[in-house]
């Protein structure tokens, strides 16, 4: 774990502290380098030593704009590890204000060609960590009677994806767990949305090819594949006290490529 210590004065987050798993690289850095630049401290979860190097790159950019961050290495999707994660955020900084649960990964494969092992860790990843996360952080957030859940799901998530039904499914079950988990909380200052992204130019897109890269743009109605930037916004949004009036609610960003 490394920490970095530089007060950031004012911002739309001025004062908060922020947990952001899957942060080492692609929307989750983005997430998290906005919130700092917002006034946040962040804690920048990455899943092991393939991508320590990533996350000391996002603290080290943080740094460089003034901003606080530490970094801690966890599966989500492991229970004692995701306790760890939250154990360490609290040692580091005291509370946990906002919680958003980014992790996840894609393995492609129709489904009746699909090994049950990778079929369960995608489910694993997404549903599971978002579950232990926010049992994790959930308890000192209503105590204080103030805190901010945002999960991550996808716009495929209502739209399907031909090869991605893992996925897609771990997305679809993190919009009805957001909005059970939004009707458990109740009344109050503590929240729970969820943001949908639609296609984002990110290390999970490394892989596709061009010219299914190229479809994708084309079915878009917007007419282009999003920037982390493009993205940012919704959670940064539902994050400040702009989004207090936003319960089980999921933001879109997505180029009209679903319309909720």
């Amino acid at each position: 774990m490394r920490v970095a210590n530089q007060n950031v004065e004012g911002g739309l987050l001025a004062g908060r502290i922020a947990l952001i798993t899957g942060a080492s690289s692609g929307i989750g850095r983005g997430v998290a380098e906005a919130m700092a630049a917002a006034g946040a401290a962040v804690v920048i979860n990455h899943p092991g030593p393939a991508t320590a190097a990533a996350a000391e790159a996002v603290v080290s950019s943080i740094v460089a704009t003034g901003g606080r961050a530490v970094t801690v290495a966890a599966d989500v999707a492991d229970e004692s590890e995701a306790g760890a994660l939250f154990e360490a955020a609290m040692h580091a900084y005291g509370r946990v204000d906002i919680l958003v649960n980014n992790a996840g990964i894609a393995i492609a494969a129709p489904l009746q060609q699909m090994a049950v092992a990778d079929f369960d860790r995608v489910l694993a990843v997404h549903l599971r960590g978002t579950f232990l996360m926010s049992r994790a952080v959930l308890p000192q957030m209503l105590s204080r009677g103030q805190g901010r859940i945002i999960n991550t799901a996808s716009q495929l998530a209502y739209k399907g994806a031909a090869g991605f039904s893992a996925y897609t499914a771990a997305k679809g079950a993190i919009l009805s767990l957001t909005r059970s988990l939004a009707l458990e909380v109740g009344a109050g200052e503590v929240t729970v949305n969820c943001v949908a992204p639609g296609a984002t130019r990110t290390p999970m897109l490394d892989d596709v090819p061009t010219e299914i890269l190229e479809q994708i743009r084309l079915s878009i109605p917007l007419g282009r594949i999003a920037e982390v930037s493009d993205i940012v916004p919704s959670y940064l949004f539902l994050a400040s006290e702009w989004g207090r009036h936003y319960q089980g609610q999921c933001l879109s960003p997505n180029g009209g490529d679903v319309f909720l």
